[in-house]
Order: C-alpha cells, then sequence, then structure tokens
C-alpha cells in the first residue's frame, strides 16, 4: 500500500464512531518527513482547524524546537502523527481523555513501515513513549526524558508534553530546558539545513 492510500484511509477512519465526541483524524506527514513528531493526541483546537499542535502547547513545542510557526507546518521534513489521530474528548475531572489504544493498534505500524525517511521521532509525552518504547522505557515520564541521551542515540527523543499543565514539571526539572532543548535544536536545524 501507498503512503497517500494509507493516509487517505486514516483520515477517512470512523472506527471510534460512539466511543469519542466526533471522529476527524489528524495526520501530516509526508514522503519528506525526517523529523516524526508522535504525541498523545489532537486536543480540542486542533480538533477543530485540522492542524495538529495548533494550540498553547504546540507554542511551547515550536520553541523548544527553535522553529517559527511557518517552518513547523511549511517544511515537508517536519511531520505529525499521533497515537490516536482524532480528540478523544475532553475529561470532567479536568484535560483530556487518553488517546484510544485503538488507534495505535489500527494504523501506526503500517504508517511507520512507510515512513522510511525518519531520521528523529520525538515522543511527546508517556503514552507515546510507552507505545514506542515498551520495556525499555523508564519507570516514569521522568526518569525517561532524563535518560535522552540513552534514546536518542537510536533517532528517539523523548519529551514531556508541552502542555501548560507541565509548567511545574518545567520548574523542577531545570535540566530539561538546559541540556534537552539546545539538543533538540541543534537536531531539528540540521534536518532542515541538509
Amino acid at each position: 500500500m501507498s503512503l497517500d492510500v494509507l493516509l487517505s484511509e486514516i483520515r477517512a477512519c470512523r472506527a471510534c464512531v460512539g466511543e469519542i465526541p466526533e471522529p476527524r483524524p489528524v495526520v501530516r506527514v509526508g514522503a519528506e518527513t525526517r523529523l516524526l513528531i508522535c504525541g498523545q493526541a489532537p486536543g480540542r483546537l486542533v480538533h477543530e482547524t485540522g492542524l495538529p499542535f495548533n494550540d498553547p502547547s504546540g507554542n511551547r513545542l515550536r520553541q523548544w524546537m527553535g522553529v517559527d510557526r511557518d517552518t513547523f507546518y511549511d517544511r515537508p521534513e517536519i511531520g505529525v502523527a499521533a497515537m490516536a489521530f482524532c480528540f478523544p474528548g475532553t475529561n470532567p475531572k479536568g484535560g483530556d481523555f487518553p488517546p484510544p489504544p485503538r488507534c495505535a493498534a489500527l494504523w501506526r505500524k503500517d504508517l511507520l513501515d512507510l515512513l522510511p525517511n525518519v531520521e528523529l521521532t520525538l515522543l511527546v509525552g508517556g503514552y507515546a513513549q510507552a507505545w514506542a518504547l515498551g520495556e525499555a522505557m523508564k519507570p516514569s515520564m521522568t526518569e525517561t526524558v532524563a535518560a535522552w541521551s540513552e534514546y536518542a542515540a537510536y533517532g528517539v527523543l523523548p519529551l514531556p508534553h508541552p502542555s501548560w499543565r507541565n509548567t511545574a514539571w518545567l520548574k523542577r526539572n531545570p535540566w530539561f530546558e538546559e541540556e534537552v532543548t539546545p539538543y533538540l535544536r541543534r537536531r531539528v536545524a540540521g534536518i532542515l539545513t541538509r
């Protein structure tokens, strides 16, 4: 199957009808994708606009990456494929519901197999880290991100979720912005300048 056919099938997917508010898959990848961003699932603003990371979390992620909005959306080297492609709904207790595991089971392996040029994968948040790293994930998201250099050797970079809810985490873990974001910016710049 070609990437274009698979993306058409993903965008037409309605497997979670009745389980989530409204299926509307959001995925942005292409044959040129060399930097793949794997987050959790689209938030409400992303669901409404169809643009991944089109929200305050995206602003913070772009700042970590050292790119502006135009670069993020206009450069074909940057792709986004979350663990779930549709907005899972808002939890009445706060935040969004977790990504339904069905989406990754249905689409993830086939999609990744059709992206052979990916040099760096950003695992944004614990759900993406757990799926991609499996037993290689550390006991917590913090420990996993702290071990970033172990994973970077394999073309993978675990990151915390860039949500405002993690502002306190960033203050408690200043090493993230001192060590990880400079590395991330160098890697992104290298990918975009070749």
